[in-house]
């Protein structure tokens, strides 16, 4: 065997070893440039203001939006007596009480749409059925324009009247928003989040992005 023979399997084991430590280099590049990006969180921009308000709680105790000063809190809407929706949400509101770390100062606040039946003692058995830690999730009642006013112009939490004919069942007398909304320690409207419908994954998707939208805005001054 010459000495040009015995050099061309070398070449080429030198060539390829090159030739791997480059596509190992450009997945490292690739794999670091894609955590990077999945690392970065885009900002929470400012949706709105949240006004002042007193309603009422489970406990029959005046709340001010003071109370939640300081507070990072997601809010949603529903009423005791829905046959739809309401049962998933407050279901969904409880993983999201389940799932905070036991030192997280953030809130969770339920509104009544139906506060002419649900009083404060409807409101406090409801959230005892549903395993509410009442030290952070607030279950709140009031005039239907008092609630309104936070629902509505604050939280973009819509409710609307079923009208008799309407109804499929004796129940079903509102139709609601069924979202979760997010709001941080200054009283800004900061996050919306859909809690169902087609192609709403909760449990993988939304309820870890609203999560860690919550953690981002603890760690906001």
């Amino acid at each position: 065997m010459t000495d040009e023979t015995s050099r061309l399997p070398r070449s080429l084991w030198l060539g390829g070893s090159l030739l791997f430590s480059l596509l190992g280099l450009a997945f490292l590049v690739s794999f670091l440039q894609m955590a990077r990006v999945r690392s970065h969180q885009p900002e929470l921009p400012v949706l709105g203001q949240v006004v002042e308000f007193t309603l009422t709680n489970q406990d029959a105790r005046a709340v001010t939006l003071t109370d939640l000063t300081n507070h990072v809190w997601v809010g949603d809407i529903i009423f005791t007596r829905c046959p739809g929706p309401c049962p998933r949400m407050t279901g969904q509101m409880h993983s999201v009480q389940d799932a905070l770390p036991a030192d997280s100062d953030a809130r969770l606040v339920t509104l009544t749409t139906d506060p002419e039946f649900d009083t404060p003692a409807v409101l406090k058995k409801y959230g005892d059925h549903y395993g509410a830690d009442f030290r952070r999730w607030t279950f709140l009642t009031g005039t239907k324009k008092e609630i309104a006013n936070l629902a509505g112009d604050s939280l973009k939490l819509s409710s609307l009247p079923v009208k008799p004919e309407d109804r499929k069942e004796d129940s079903d007398l509102f139709i609601h928003s069924t979202i979760f909304v997010l709001v941080d320690k200054h009283a800004h409207l900061r996050g919306i989040f859909e809690t169902g419908g087609e192609g709403v994954d909760w449990t993988n998707a939304v309820q870890p992005r609203l999560l860690h939208a919550i953690r981002q805005l603890q760690k906001e001054p």
